[in-house]
C-alpha cells in the first residue's frame, strides 16, 4: 500500500510542499488563466483560509526569472499546455502582507517596511553585478534601502517603494516585472480595526496606486484579498484593478476544493464525502461551480472528526464589528437565512464596508468573507446568498453571542436544558443571558427574537430552525422542528411590556389559540416568554400532536 503524503495543513509555500512531497491538488492552471486574461492589475477576492497565498507562492516558483523550477512543476497540468515554455521567463517582485497587523501606526509600519526591504535587498543581491550604482536609477533605489531599513522614516518616503522597485528590477532585467501582492488588504483591515485608517489611508493609496496605475515598468499584477478596498474617497489613486468577485467564472475553480478534488483527497485519507461532510463544509460557490472550504477538509482528512475548524483561524473584527452595527432592516432579512433559506438582496461585492458602511456593502463583506455564499446573480444589484453551511451556522452563532456577551457555555447547557424540559433551569440561565446583554437589547428593536434565534444556530443539524414560520391561523415567532423522532419540538412566542406575568400566558395563549404547532408530530414544547428590561417570565405547556 502506497504510503500517504503528508498534509500541508499551515504551509502554503508551493515550492516546500513540492519538494517535501506533500499532498497537493494541482491548481496550476490558475497561470493559464492568469496569461490569457493579461490583466494588467487583477485582484482577486475569496474568503481567508482559501488557499490564495499557495496559488500566489505557485504563480512566483512558475514565472521567477532567477529560478529553475521544471522539477516542481513535473506532473502538473501547466506543463502540458503551450504555456509550458514560459516558466521561469520573467522576474517577479512578490509581497504577503497576510502577517502585517498592528495595534498602532508605528508596529503596522514595521511590518510593511520589512516587507518591502527583504524585497528591494533580494533584488539588490540579484542585480548588484548588471547595474551602474551611479545611475539616477540606481541611487534612487539604494537611497530607498536605507529608508526602509532606518527606523521612524515617514510615510511619504515609504509610500513609492514598490513603484521605484518594479522601475530597478525593469532596468536590470530588461523585462517588465511581475507583482504579486497577497493579502494586500490585511494591513488596511489591522489599521481600521485599531482606529488610524484616516492617517494611514494616504499612504497605501500612493503605494498601491503608485505601482499600478499608468506605471510603464510593471508587467502584470495580480492582487489577493478578502474584499476590495480601494475604489472610493482616500483610494481612489487605485482604481484600475479588475476585481474577480465569487461571483465572476474566471479564478473560480483555483479557490478552494471542487466536489470531485474534495471526493479524492478525503478517498485518499480512508474518508468519505457523505452528506454528514457536505452540511458541514460544502455550499460555497465562485462563478458556477460548488466548492468546499479547504482549510476544514484538510483538517478533516487529517483529523477524521467533523469539527469546526474554519472559525477563530483569523480576524473576524470587520465582521463582528459591522453586524454590531447593522440596522433592522438588516437583521430582518437575516433571520430567514438563520431557517436555511435562500433570499434575495441588494448587494455590492466591490465596494468595502470600510468605505461605505451600508446594508449593501455589509452583505458584500459577508459574502466575500465566505459568511455568505452568492448563489446567482438576480440582476445587476441583487444576488440571491445564503449560509453555505453548518461550520458556518457555528460561526454566526459565535458572533452573535460575542455581540450580546454571552458566555458560550452557558448557551449550550440553556439550550440543553430547553430541549430536555428542564424548564427551571432554563428560566435561570435565560435569565442570566439577558442580564448580560442588557444594552445590546435595548438598542434593537425584536432583539429578544432574533437573540433567540442566535442561540438556536447550533440546532442545525438536528433541528429544523425557522422564525415567522407561517403555521395553523399565524406565525410562530421561533419554531424549533425536531429531524428525529426521540426529540421534542419547541415552539417559543416573545412579548414585551410591561406586565410580564399577563404578557407570558398571552405568549402561551397565542401559540395554542393559533395552532403553531399545525404540521409537527410528537411532543411540543410551547413556550411564552415576557420581557421587560433586565425581567423576564415565562410559560409553557407540553402537548401531543
Amino acid at each position: 500500500m502506497e504510503e500517504r503524503k503528508s498534509l500541508p495543513i499551515g504551509n502554503d509555500d508551493f515550492a516546500e510542499i513540492r519538494t517535501d512531497n506533500c499532498y497537493y491538488v494541482d491548481k496550476s492552471l490558475l497561470i493559464k488563466d492568469f496569461l490569457d486574461m493579461n490583466d494588467k492589475v487583477a485582484l482577486v477576492a475569496r474568503p481567508r483560509r482559501f488557499g490564495k497565498t499557495l496559488n500566489m507562492t505557485m504563480l512566483r516558483e512558475f514565472f521567477d526569472i532567477t529560478k529553475d523550477s521544471r522539477e516542481i512543476f513535473e506532473g502538473l497540468a501547466i506543463m502540458d499546455t503551450e504555456y509550458a515554455d514560459q516558466i521561469n521567463s520573467r522576474p517577479v517582485i512578490y509581497f504577503t502582507f497576510k502577517d502585517c497587523k498592528g495595534a498602532t501606526i508605528d508596529e503596522l509600519m514595521v511590518l510593511v517596511k520589512r516587507n518591502l526591504y527583504q524585497e528591494f535587498l533580494r533584488y539588490e543581491k540579484l542585480l548588484r553585478d548588471k547595474i551602474d550604482r551611479d545611475s539616477f536609477e540606481s541611487r534612487d533605489f539604494y537611497e530607498m534601502i536605507d529608508v526602509l531599513r532606518a527606523t521612524g522614516a515617514n510615510q511619504a518616503q515609504c509610500s513609492f517603494a514598490i513603484q521605484l522597485l518594479t522601475q530597478f528590477v525593469k532596468n536590470g532585467y530588461g523585462i517588465a516585472p511581475i507583482l504579486l501582492i497577497d493579502e494586500y488588504d490585511q494591513p488596511i483591515m489591522s489599521s481600521y480595526e485599531y482606529g488610524y485608517h484616516d492617517q494611514l489611508g494616504p499612504f497605501f493609496s500612493n503605494l498601491y496606486g503608485s505601482a499600478m496605475k499608468g506605471n510603464p515598468s510593471l508587467g502584470q499584477a495580480l492582487l489577493t484579498g478578502v474584499q476590495r478596498v480601494a475604489k472610493e474617497s482616500i483610494f481612489s489613486q487605485f482604481n484600475n484593478a479588475r476585481v474577480y468577485t465569487a461571483l465572476h467564472k474566471t479564478y473560480a475553480p483555483y479557490f478552494g476544493l471542487t466536489t470531485e478534488e474534495t471526493e479524492k483527497l478525503l478517498a485518499d485519507y480512508g474518508l468519505e464525502l457523505d452528506e454528514k461532510v457536505r452540511r458541514k463544509y460544502d455550499g460555497y460557490r465562485f462563478g458556477d461551480i460548488e466548492m468546499y472550504n479547504p482549510w476544514s477538509i484538510l483538517n478533516y482528512a487529517d483529523l477524521g472528526s467533523l469539527d469546526n475548524y474554519w472559525i477563530n483561524t483569523s480576524s473576524n473584527y470587520l465582521v463582528k464589528k459591522a453586524l454590531q452595527e447593522a440596522d433592522r432592516r438588516f437583521w430582518e432579512k437575516f433571520e430567514p437565512l438563520v431557517s436555511g433559506e435562500e433570499i434575495p438582496v441588494w448587494i455590492t461585492l466591490e465596494t468595502s464596508y470600510i468605505e461605505r458602511d451600508s446594508n449593501y456593502s455589509l452583505w458584500g463583506l459577508l459574502v466575500n468573507s465566505g459568511y455568505l455564499t452568492a448563489l446567482r446573480r438576480v440582476d445587476e444589484n441583487t444576488a440571491v446568498v445564503k449560509i453555505p453551511n453548518d461550520e458556518v451556522m457555528s460561526e454566526f452563532q459565535m458572533l452573535i453571542a460575542e455581540i450580546s456577551g454571552i458566555d458560550g457555555l452557558d448557551l449550550k447547557q440553556m439550550m440543553s436544558c430547553l430541549l430536555n424540559k428542564d424548564m427551571k433551569m432554563f428560566l435561570s440561565l435565560y435569565r442570566d443571558i439577558v442580564l448580560s446583554c442588557t444594552s445590546y437589547m435595548d438598542a434593537k428593536e425584536n432583539a429578544y427574537h432574533m437573540l433567540f434565534l442566535g442561540m438556536c444556530l447550533t440546532l442545525r443539524g438536528s433541528y429544523k430552525v425557522t422564525s415567522n414560520l407561517e403555521s395553523g391561523y399565524g406565525r410562530s415567532d421561533i419554531t424549533l422542528q425536531t429531524l428525529s423522532p426521540k426529540n421534542i419540538n419547541v415552539i417559543v412566542e416573545f412579548k414585551q411590556g410591561e406586565n410580564i406575568e399577563q404578557l407570558k400566558e398571552e405568549a402561551l395563549r397565542q401559540i395554542l389559540d393559533n395552532r403553531y404547532y399545525a404540521g409537527l408530530s410528537g411532543e411540543v414544547l410551547c413556550v411564552g416568554i415576557a420581557h421587560n428590561k433586565k425581567r423576564c417570565e415565562m410559560a409553557y405547556q407540553v402537548i401531543n400532536i
